[in-house]
């Protein structure tokens, strides 16, 4: 059983909270029961390491024999080692560290996608994890971060996927400029969330958002700026009918992805 928080072995998982380190090792960190379940149902091949104290590993049967299915060892430690490791204040006794998986641009678009999110410069990790939540339950076909935008294996973006990050490709690193050029070879209409863009309901009547689309989202603070927004076929923005000074750029995304999933589904039914 690891019992020292000061060990190097637990140093060294602690260290995955910071993007040095996950750049340096190609690794990072998993914490909480749902985290580590969806690992081991989609990508147990990528855990390096599984750490568990007895009461959690005894809670969570279902984590255990997923474990024990794939083989996948498990280091019992203390309660105080969790905590040393971990990114949270509580991580509810399960802690694993796993491989990277990035998809490649070229990968993600070759797929012939219908609906894909792409980010540029969104920097709030809540933000991205939701984004990539809904992505995933709106049936999205990719998430493709481009320009600055937070790391998807930020402890804080994985934690908020709550689980989505092992369901579809994640991309990263691209230029935005590329990026849009292979999806527009692939027969997406790139279509720019904007609050300057036209009417979202006009869109959905002129069944432009049941065409293979890829959605283009920006900065919390900023937004698009003019080039990216240039870059784009159409610009559409959501309607505000309440008091409301804005949408958080997480809330507009999803609802901007499920109008394309909804509108898709309409078209093929």
């Amino acid at each position: 059983m690891l019992e020292n928080p000061r060990s190097p072995r637990v140093r060294a998982v602690a260290k995955l909270s910071k993007r040095s380190a996950r750049v340096e090792t190609g690794l990072f960190l998993l914490e909480g029961p749902q985290a580590v379940r969806e690992a081991l149902a989609y990508r147990p091949e990528g855990i390096t390491d599984l750490f568990a104290t007895p009461s959690a590993w005894e809670k969570h049967a279902d984590v255990r024999e997923a474990a024990q299915a794939e083989g996948a060892a498990v280091t019992f430690t203390t309660e105080g080692v969790l905590d040393a490791m971990a990114d949270t204040v509580t991580p509810q006794g399960l802690v694993a560290v796993a491989r990277q998986f990035p998809a490649s641009v070229r990968d993600v678009f070759a797929a012939s996608p219908r609906l894909v999110a792409i980010c540029e410069e969104v920097r709030d990790p809540g933000n991205l994890g939701t984004i990539i939540r809904a992505a995933d339950a709106a049936g999205a076909d990719a998430v493709v971060l481009t320009g600055r935008t937070v790391d998807p294996y930020n402890p804080k973006v994985v934690r908020a996927t709550t689980g989505s990050l092992f369901h579809l490709p994640i991309s990263l690193g691209g230029g935005l400029e590329g990026v849009l050029t292979r999806a527009r070879q692939a027969g997406l209409r790139v279509v720019a969330a904007d609050v300057k863009g036209g009417d979202l309901l006009e869109a959905r009547s002129s069944g432009l958002l049941a065409e293979p689309t890829a959605w283009l989202f920006g900065n919390e603070a900023r937004g698009l700026d003019d080039d990216a927004l240039a870059l784009a076929d159409a610009s559409l923005k959501l309607p505000i009918y309440g008091r409301a000074e804005s949408l958080n750029l997480a809330t507009a995304a999803s609802v901007c992805l499920y109008e394309s999933a909804f509108a898709q589904r309409s078209a093929l039914a």
